[in-house]
């Protein structure tokens, strides 16, 4: 029974990605089990009868939601100074900073881009090395699919109508975890970010994000969507997109771009 319905994932798999690896496709299945609770692989009636329940949608980035509200990009700022210049005095009080042990192996500072007007924030974990060679956000493979999600997911400009940022703006050694020390350092400029910007929505990129905003440690495999109150702004929870590059399900990109529809509704409000 189990080699059977293993058979039945694989075959599954494999015609939802003629181009994909059927191993790369179990081993993403697994992964999403794991991350669901399950301890076990469920049987093939359990199977097939969570495929014939679970209606099966086109890849997020693949199938755009109906065009956006035009109030989105046509409302009038809702700030009431000069919010680009409240970012750039955030940037210029961070200076060259050496107040944490990230910027001993740093290139560049990578302090966020975007609209500082923006009514849509992402924040995510922290540079990678594409980040640090260019001192810009997301613009490595997880970038690529931020982008992805934003322009073709929900039907936004990424440069013009959100902002993106970290919670530590130097490269982690090896890309690990920001430590506690580094995102203690770091906070102070998120929060006035955040403060300078005043978005009507935030999205955490993952457990690191959602955990330094929200104060706590979270689960984001079960708290991905759930809403929250920040500082005045509305932050919904959702995974980050090398998560999504590394486990590359359907349940996940669906999770993303239900997600995403929630932060666009959100925004239209």
């Amino acid at each position: 029974m189990f080699w059977k319905t293993v058979f039945v994932i694989l075959k599954f798999m494999s015609a939802q990605h003629a181009n994909a690896d059927p191993l790369v496709e179990l081993e993403n299945y697994l992964r999403f089990l794991k991350d669901s609770g399950y301890t076990e692989i469920p049987l093939e009636e359990d199977f097939n009868s969570l495929l014939c329940n679970r209606p099966i949608t086109p890849s997020p980035v693949a199938q755009p939601i109906s065009p956006p509200n035009t109030e989105v990009r046509m409302k009038k700022d809702r700030h009431d100074g000069d919010a680009a210049g409240r970012l750039q005095a955030v940037r210029e009080e961070m200076g060259n900073c050496t107040r944490c042990k990230l910027s001993e192996g740093r290139a560049n500072i990578v302090f966020g881009s975007g609209n500082p007007n923006a009514r849509l924030m992402f924040v995510g974990e922290g540079p990678g090395a594409d980040e640090d060679a260019q001192g810009l956000p997301f613009v490595g493979r997880a970038g690529k699919k931020l982008t992805e999600i934003i322009e073709k997911g929900i039907g936004l400009n990424r440069e013009k109508d959100v902002y993106i940022c970290n919670i530590v703006k130097c490269r982690p050694p090896g890309n690990r975890d920001p430590e506690k020390d580094e995102i203690e350092a770091c906070q102070p400029f998120l929060l006035k970010q955040i403060e300078a910007i005043r978005p009507k929505v935030i999205v955490a990129l993952g457990r690191p994000a959602a955990s330094v905003l929200l104060g706590r440690k979270v689960a984001i495999t079960k708290e991905r969507g759930t809403w929250h109150d920040f500082h005045g702004s509305k932050l919904i929870l959702t995974f980050h997109p090398a998560y999504l590059l590394r486990a590359y399900t359907l349940e996940n990109r669906q999770a993303v771009f239900e997600d995403m529809k929630q932060a666009l509704m959100e925004l239209n409000r």
